[in-house]
């Protein structure tokens, strides 16, 4: 995991001042570093029954996508309220300054789906949790919360208690 580890950039105070921002695009432009982390994530839901990956706008839908090909099943797409084309369901959370609003399509979840939600790092856990409590209100059974890399620091997991959740680099600041 150190060679993955060594392809995501640090850049430091971005957005703001004190914080040091994980730049994953260093590791998704190396295509053997991507198909590595893609197949990592993967490999662990063959067999598992998972009917379809959930991928969390925007670089979740990076993930995602890849991983749904690799295993074979359908991705789905939650996005920031407004971009989706047809009737939604919807769930608000809050940010550090506000809240956010995150969508999904109404129809995109069965009862009882097996599904495993995508992203790229998991940071205080806000967004990754509002979308658990969306597919679960939608009957959604969430196999697993799996990200490319988790900021431990910061201490997102908490949110996610109850739930699988995994992280294929950890970093602590």
């Amino acid at each position: 995991m150190k060679d993955l580890k060594k392809r995501i950039r640090n850049i430091p105070d971005f957005p703001i001042k004190g914080i040091q921002f994980k730049d994953i695009t260093t590791l998704l432009s190396d295509p053997a570093s991507y198909q590595r982390a893609i197949d990592l994530m993967a490999h662990r839901h063959f067999h598992k029954g998972v009917e379809a990956v959930v991928g969390i706008e925007a670089r979740g839908f990076v993930m995602g996508a890849a991983m749904a090909y690799k295993l074979g099943v359908g991705v789905i797409l939650v996005r920031k309220a407004g971009k989706l084309p047809y009737k939604t369901v919807a769930a608000e959370y809050t940010l550090e300054y506000g809240k956010d609003r995150l969508e999904i399509h109404e129809d995109a979840i069965r009862s009882g789906m097996r599904v495993v939600v995508a992203d790229d790092v998991l940071a205080t856990g806000g967004t990754v949790g509002a979308v658990v409590d969306l597919l679960k209100r939608q009957g959604a059974v969430v196999v697993e919360c799996c990200f490319l890399a988790e900021l431990t620091d910061l201490r997102g997991r908490e949110k996610l208690k109850g739930q699988k959740v995994f992280s294929l680099l950890k970093f602590r600041d």
